[in-house]
């Protein structure tokens, strides 16, 4: 029986999985299409804003174990290398889902999924830039460009090896692109605070006119 090279065998299912559509499912059952709301994104930013914390959280648990699954099997499977390989596959099939025309979220929740499988000890130093981002600023879309920009630093500071800083660089260049709108309103001030729903399903009276952008 011939071997099967883990990286054929791994790297494409990855991305499939991550094309899961988490908060797309979870917002019908509230009654929401996060899509149609609020933002008009499917991450566990919106979906909170616009059905629930309780909604919210789902969605990030889900899109969590959507990086952190594909991650631990590759690591299991061929290394360090092949879990960073499909965790960032999922994170790609989570921004572009080949299901819905390539449009998907923001993919913060899903590379830190494969982050804490894959670097443990660093996804701390990661998180904590994060955390204190979001603490000073109230935005979570800064927290997530500040999260996305520190992870190849820590990486580099941290010695880890070139193929490896370049993917998860690729992946932070995926993950601050998908946020471009949210820099554009940072940088003139007009980006505001987080809130999330606590009574349930609300929308946004005019889904064409997004209030915040959602990670």
């Amino acid at each position: 029986m011939p071997d099967v090279d883990p990286w054929a065998l791994l790297v494409v299912p990855s991305y499939l999985l991550g094309t899961f559509p988490t908060g797309l499912l979870v917002g019908r059952r509230h009654g929401i299409d996060p899509t149609a709301a609020g933002s008009g994104n499917p991450g566990a930013t919106n979906v909170a804003r616009v059905a629930g914390r309780s909604a919210g959280v789902v969605v990030l648990l889900v899109d969590l174990a959507k990086g952190a699954v594909p991650a631990a099997v590759g690591l299991a499977a061929g290394g360090t290398l092949l879990g960073l390989a499909c965790g960032a596959a999922a994170v790609i099939g989570h921004i572009f889902p080949v299901t819905r025309h390539f449009r998907g979220g923001k993919g913060v929740a899903t590379a830190s999924g494969m982050v804490i499988v894959v670097y443990p000890w660093l996804s701390l130093v990661v998180g904590a830039v994060f955390v204190l981002t979001a603490l000073v600023t109230r935005r979570v879309s800064a927290a997530s460009v500040a999260m996305a920009v520190a992870l190849p630093v820590v990486l580099v500071v941290a010695g880890e090896p070139a193929a490896q800083v370049g993917i998860a660089t690729a992946v932070s260049l995926c993950v601050i692109v998908r946020h471009r709108a949210n820099i554009g309103r940072l940088l003139r001030g007009q980006e505001p605070a987080f809130t999330a729903s606590r009574a349930g399903p609300r929308s946004n009276p005019d889904p064409s006119r997004p209030t915040r952008e959602a990670p």
